[in-house]
């Protein structure tokens, strides 16, 4: 059975110890393919330079809500950065995680919308799809994607389990990705969600180290556990996980690869 992870975060420092072998582990458990997902500056160049050493990871280069800089200018300045970063490498196959965190950040909306349309821009101009993060912040997110083309579509990463959501993502194209969460014994709407999602549109991924699934929780998250997820919308749709993991895959590669 091949899997592949849509998103994790393998140049995250809980992995500086043990990088090397864990890689080598992830391939052997039969994760085939994955992408180490930018999140900032610094992360994006480092998830390009995983993908350049090893074959089976693929990278994407954005700059989160998270991580947004304090003014316009250094905004423009990191983002013509992420830009050239990616013209020069044929391995990054998005621009993401973009888009609108306002759980974690309240005071700087409006700049994070100005981060989240330029990096629509950018994904045009580089004929990419997007990967995009969003918590509570699902209204605007939405409208930003109505009121701005995304020529490439693209993701809705670790996709909150919101029926608007997804229903309306879905109706502008883009895929879902779903992760832990779905497995969590206090999730809500999950089988319904899960339900929801043709098999056309729908990928898994750990988002590790963080947001282990059951029965895992608690303890870091690698691309190995991705299986978990595969088995929880197995078990909804009532087919075999091997069947899960063949759309998934197939999925993956047809729109990122």
């Amino acid at each position: 059975m091949k899997l592949f992870d849509s998103h994790c975060h393998l140049d995250d420092e809980k992995f500086n110890e043990d990088r090397e072998e864990l890689i080598k582990q992830i391939k052997e458990a039969g994760i085939t393919k994955l992408i180490s997902a930018g999140y900032s500056l610094e992360s994006s160049k480092k998830a390009i330079k995983l993908a350049k050493n090893y074959d089976f990871i693929y990278a994407t280069a954005g700059i989160s809500p998270n991580d947004i800089p304090q003014t316009n200018e250094e905004l423009w300045k990191m983002i013509e950065e992420i830009k050239e970063k990616v013209k020069q490498n044929n391995k990054v196959v998005a621009i993401g995680e973009i888009g609108l965190d306002y759980y974690w950040n309240e005071q700087n909306k409006e700049l994070q919308k100005i981060a989240f349309i330029k990096q629509i821009q950018l994904a045009n101009e580089l004929e990419l799809p997007i990967v995009i993060h969003t918590r509570e912040a699902i209204q605007d997110t939405l409208d930003i994607l109505k009121q701005n083309e995304v020529k490439q579509k693209g993701i809705f990463h670790c996709c909150p389990l919101n029926r608007e959501l997804v229903k309306e993502a879905l109706k502008l194209g883009f895929y879902i990705s779903l992760a832990g969460p779905i497995t969590f014994k206090n999730s809500k709407n999950a089988d319904e969600i899960i339900g929801m999602i043709p098999n056309e549109k729908i990928l898994i991924e750990t988002d590790s180290p963080y947001l282990s699934p059951e029965p895992l929780r608690g303890r870091r998250n690698d691309p190995r556990n991705v299986k978990y997820i595969a088995q929880k919308i197995a078990e909804v749709k009532n087919v075999s996980t091997e069947e899960i993991a063949k759309i998934t895959y197939q999925n993956a590669e047809k729109f990122l690869l």
